[in-house]
């Protein structure tokens, strides 16, 4: 007698596709039914991705027709050329006369073929723009190489070709093509994700930051009486800073400005006590001019217990976030983790000398933002001092 094969758990598999449909991942989806991960990565190989048709009509997704819904359509049509905007789900009933019959159904609308017509035409999706527009590949490519991120190319799309809207992308678009190398997409060598700002070769869920523990309790102005208008980011000079840690201690500053994100990298060589801190920013600070020193968010760490000499510098002062709020610093936080596309953790900063921090910081501040309208980090600090 043939061994009967595993019994399928239709509820189960049902349940996974409507968290799916929700917006849940995958493996969080496993996770919250009690299933491995693989089943479900199986369940989604096995049928293109897409729901299949043998699960109930009620767990699929709200965007698309279900038969049901296709049956209870065809008892009111009045044919293909229906034009009423009444909608059944979230599609409006004279597109999908539209695209599901044809010449040969004599002017009836056929509930069943036209949900094997809409469920094949979902199997087979329609090749890219980039798979069809050469020039567009090449230009999405050769930004892909200067380490920009696609929602920065996404944008620069839009400038280069302001009246050919057929290529203009969004920046999931470009995630996709990079990551799951469709054919015709673009090049899924190992070294294209390394440019990505995470590095990683395979998407992952965006996981809140780890929050550090205060080493330092300063005896100074917390950030709950830095002035109001620091808040709204509309003048020059607030600024936000952290050290950037290597491996063995090894450190660097981080200054950045809450209004134009522009940035400032500082060697530290020698190491991170609080003098050594203090001379680095009284180098750097003294090049600045007094209207770009308004004031300085930092965190409670040790580095910064020599703070009162630097408070000078600023003409309304240095703030301290509270204990284990990293958030309270969000600008700098931020940039951390764009340095870190240079400088990963665990990395021996001595071995980075002046010149390639400059050059970090010159990437960095010539790189379009959208936090700024577009405009690089240093035209919108030059623009700023003009003001």
């Amino acid at each position: 007698m043939a061994r009967r094969g595993r019994k399928r758990r239709l509820e189960l598999e049902a349940e996974y596709w409507r968290l799916l449909a929700a917006g849940v991942g995958s493996v969080e989806a496993c996770r919250r039914l009690g299933i491995g991960r693989k089943t479900g990565y199986r369940w989604r190989a096995e049928n293109g991705g897409l729901q299949p048709d043998y699960l109930p009509e009620s767990s699929r997704s709200g965007r698309y027709l279900s038969l049901l819904d296709r049956l209870i359509t065809r008892t009111g049509a009045d044919g293909p050329g229906d034009s009423r905007t009444t909608q059944t789900g979230s599609v409006d009933l004279s597109r999908e006369f539209r695209r599901n019959s044809r010449p040969h159904d004599f002017g009836r609308y056929d509930a069943d073929l036209a949900h094997h017509r809409g469920r094949e035409r979902a199997g087979h999706p329609r090749r890219s723009k980039l798979a069809t527009d050469f020039e567009l590949k090449a230009e999405v490519q050769a930004k892909l190489d200067l380490e920009w991120s696609p929602e920065q190319i996404a944008a620069h799309l839009k400038a280069r070709w302001p009246d050919h809207p057929e290529r203009h992308l969004c920046h999931e678009t470009i995630y996709r093509a990079l990551y799951q190398g469709a054919k015709g997409g673009l090049s899924r060598t190992f070294e294209v994700p390394r440019k990505l700002r995470t590095g990683r070769p395979l998407r992952k869920k965006r996981r809140r930051p780890d929050q550090r523990m205060p080493r330092f309790v300063a005896p100074a102005v917390l950030i709950d009486r830095r002035p109001p208008v620091t808040e709204l980011r509309e003048r020059l000079g607030d600024w936000e800073g952290d050290l950037v840690v290597g491996a063995r201690g090894q450190s660097a500053v981080a200054l950045v400005d809450r209004r134009t994100r522009y940035l400032r990298l500082v060697q530290l060589p020698d190491g991170h006590s609080a003098a050594q801190l203090r001379d680095a920013l009284i180098a750097s600070l003294s090049k600045l001019p007094e209207r770009a020193r308004r004031s300085l968010t930092w965190d409670q760490g040790s580095e910064m217990a020599q703070h009162h000499e630097l408070a000078p510098y600023f003409t309304d002062g240095i703030f301290f976030a509270r204990p284990d709020s990293p958030w309270e610093r969000g600008t700098n936080e931020n940039t951390n983790g764009l340095i870190r596309q240079y400088l990963p953790k665990r990395t021996n900063l001595s071995l980075h000398t002046a010149e390639d921090l400059r050059t970090i910081e010159h990437r960095l501040n010539h790189r379009p933002r959208k936090t700024v309208s577009w405009q690089t980090p240093a035209e919108a600090f030059a623009s700023a001092l003009t003001l």
